[in-house]
């Protein structure tokens, strides 16, 4: 028996060149007859259509696009009791796809195509992050306060530019235009670190930006959360640590701490952006100066 399904997609993804890569599929969709497609049509709205699929019926949500994309299908499915909640199914259209590497999603989007039809259901991980506030956003892959989420907003300026070359260049912008340092005070069931940084990544999985290889020791399914500290640096140290990174090799680095949490509860003294799974939780001009961690494991079935 077919399964009903629900086509999320983002016709934006990949700089606008979601479009050619979907219509290549769209022979095997009719071949099925059991999916419908929406294509999204502003921020926010691939929550909205998932939450709408989820409570019509659907049998599967699947998001076509990047990780804005399935980070949106997420956070609608997180809204649906778990009892309820159909399975997330990935084709991976966008500029990174670094949540659905990390998973296992095959790149070949045929193959993709063909697991939201068949695909077996396994149960991951999840984070939340809740500000002082008491906004919460869930996200699946990476969160990043200070420098990550400063490359993240200049990547999305950046549109002759795709994947890892993409991220690379917002990299090196960040570097030389926007080096902030802040002091924090991180607490977790492991003990309390308190320094001044430049960069902390949460990491549920171990790659973002389409190739960099933050948290390499991240897993998806072990109910642990990663994180990469790196302290307040110079510049030229942190062209030093780009290809250190881009390896998975950073931690050797006495400048770099690696460690897990389940819960944490993070505190700095200056407003800082963040990112979750590269997009916007706070920006610029953000007040946010307190924020709560916590990983849900085992939380998401997602067909792979």
């Amino acid at each position: 028996m077919s399964r009903t399904i629900k086509l999320i997609f983002n016709p934006h993804a990949d700089n606008g060149r979601a479009w050619n890569l979907a219509s290549t599929l769209r022979s095997m969709i009719e071949e099925q007859g059991s999916a419908t497609w929406a294509s999204t049509e502003y921020p926010g709205h691939a929550k909205e259509l998932t939450i709408e699929a989820a409570r019509a019926g659907a049998e599967v949500v699947a998001a076509l696009g990047g990780d804005g994309t399935v980070h949106e299908v997420v956070n609608g499915l997180m809204q649906i009791p778990k009892n309820e909640r159909p399975p997330l199914a990935i084709v991976p259209l966008g500029s990174g796809n670094d949540f659905a590497n990390n998973l296992g999603v095959d790149p070949i989007l045929e193959n993709a195509m063909n697991n939201v039809f068949s695909g077996t259901a396994r149960a991951f991980d999840i984070g939340s992050v809740t500000d002082d506030n008491g906004r919460i956003e869930y996200w699946d892959n990476t969160m990043g306060i200070g420098f990550d989420a400063s490359a993240t907003i200049r990547a999305a300026r950046i549109s002759r530019l795709r994947g890892f070359p993409m991220y690379l260049l917002a990299v090196i912008q960040t570097i030389l235009q926007h080096h902030d340092i802040a002091h924090m005070k991180m607490e977790t069931e492991n003990g309390i670190v308190e320094q001044d940084i430049l960069m902390l990544t949460i990491c549920n999985g171990p790659r973002e930006g389409g190739g960099f290889h933050v948290a390499p020791g991240a897993k998806t399914t072990d109910g642990i959360l990663d994180y990469a500290l790196i302290e307040g640096v110079s510049r030229l140290m942190m062209f030093r640590l780009i290809p250190e990174v881009m390896k998975g090799t950073h931690g050797r680095f006495r400048q770099v701490k690696l460690g897990q949490l389940r819960k944490a509860t993070i505190e700095y003294d200056r407003p800082l952006a963040i990112h979750t799974d590269g997009e916007i939780f706070t920006g610029f001009s953000s007040k946010v100066r307190r924020l709560t961690i916590e990983v849900h494991p085992s939380e998401l079935q997602v067909l792979v």
